[in-house]
């Protein structure tokens, strides 16, 4: 199944947003790294450019997406221009794609091994010459196996230059390329988890304040579906006493099936009440892509830690000690003056005894 066809537009406007697309797709690489296409190279770096051909697929595409069943096959093409005055060649190839660590989409290596996207698409060429000011479209054809996983895929059409370019001594590889995003009809089943949760808590020494805490955890994609989420995250005492909420929380990019994201988020002002309950909660946000998609429940976790108030217990071991040390001295004061009195009382009794034992008998 193909993707809608778009209204067409004038030539004009055509490649206006071709020449968009390609500003959008262009990436600058180090060689052992790897390139976004959704990354903009600097003036200068690329003199090509690259935009979706105006097909049955449809006209002024940003990308390529299609729906396709397990072993069907769609055709379309890739339209690169040289804007030199120079001819140009350059290599053209299909890679798979992943999320990257800052949540945006990349694609793989030229010689990393394809196992999706990049090994079910055909180029009918791997390698353009391209006259000055001239443009090569080139077709492509994406066959999905039969026996392909349902669900959801991304990849891209990339272009290079045969050789890295050194500059500094260091190989840089440019290349401008469209993503692809590929559907495999059959059973979908959007799902995502949460996994690895944990709280760190931080005290004070403020015995009367509050300390900080980090929430970590790892976002699955446990479906066959791409998909983000908005997350949120709050923390607790016992009995929910003392609640204290993350504020705005960075949403989950989107994953691809499989993928995971790992969150990590600063809590603060949290009272040390023992134990720190904390929970997140997501609410998976899934592309809007031809066709009916199953929707995705939300989907919450918690975890406890310790959260000892330390300084205040410090404190009330100190403030309890001098307490038990002033009625331990206070007792012996008290006991001290008994036993003097009981001293002197004693000595009084003595004395008056010997007086009564020293006077004269008197005669009848």
């Amino acid at each position: 199944m193909r993707t809608a066809t778009l209204p067409s537009a004038s030539p004009l406007a055509r490649r206006a947003a071709g020449l968009l697309a390609a500003l959008l797709v262009a990436a600058v690489v180090a060689v052992g790294g790897s390139a976004s296409p959704a990354l903009a190279a600097g003036d200068g770096d690329v003199t090509w450019g690259v935009r979706t051909a105006a097909n049955q697929n449809g006209a002024d595409r940003q990308n390529f997406g299609y729906r396709i069943a397990p072993g069907g096959t769609i055709t379309d093409a890739i339209v690169v221009g040289n804007h030199a005055a120079t001819p140009i060649t350059l290599d053209v190839y299909a890679a798979d794609g992943f999320t990257t660590s800052s949540g945006q989409l990349d694609v793989a290596k030229r010689e990393a091994k394809a196992e999706a996207v990049g090994a079910w698409t055909a180029l009918r060429d791997h390698t353009v010459t391209i006259a000055p000011g001239g443009a090569v479209e080139v077709p492509f054809t994406v066959t999905v196996p039969k026996d392909a996983t349902p669900g959801d895929y991304a990849g891209g059409i990339l272009t290079s230059l045969p050789q890295a370019a050194q500059e500094n001594g260091i190989s840089v590889d440019r290349r401008l390329g469209i993503r692809m995003h590929l559907r495999v009809d059959g059973k979908l089943a959007p799902a995502v988890a949460v996994e690895k949760m944990r709280v760190d808590y931080t005290g004070t020494p403020n015995p009367f304040g509050a300390g900080d805490a980090t929430v970590t955890y790892t976002v699955h994609n446990t479906g066959n579906v791409r998909l983000s989420a908005g997350q949120t995250v709050a923390l607790s005492g016992p009995f929910g006493w003392f609640p204290v909420d993350a504020g705005t929380v960075t949403a989950v990019p989107e994953l691809l099936p499989g993928e995971s994201w790992s969150v990590s988020v600063p809590v603060r002002g949290v009272v040390p009440a023992f134990w720190l309950t904390a929970t997140t909660a997501l609410s998976p946000k899934l592309p809007a892509v031809t066709g009916s998609t199953p929707g995705v429940d939300g989907v919450a976790a918690e975890a406890g830690a310790l959260a000892v108030p330390w300084a205040l217990l410090v404190l009330l071991l100190v403030v309890a000690a001098a307490v038990v040390g002033t009625v331990l001295v206070l007792r012996r004061g008290r006991r001290a003056s008994a036993e003097r009195e009981d001293e002197r009382v004693k000595k009084a009794v003595e004395e008056a005894l010997k007086g009564v034992e020293g006077e004269p008998a008197t005669g009848a």
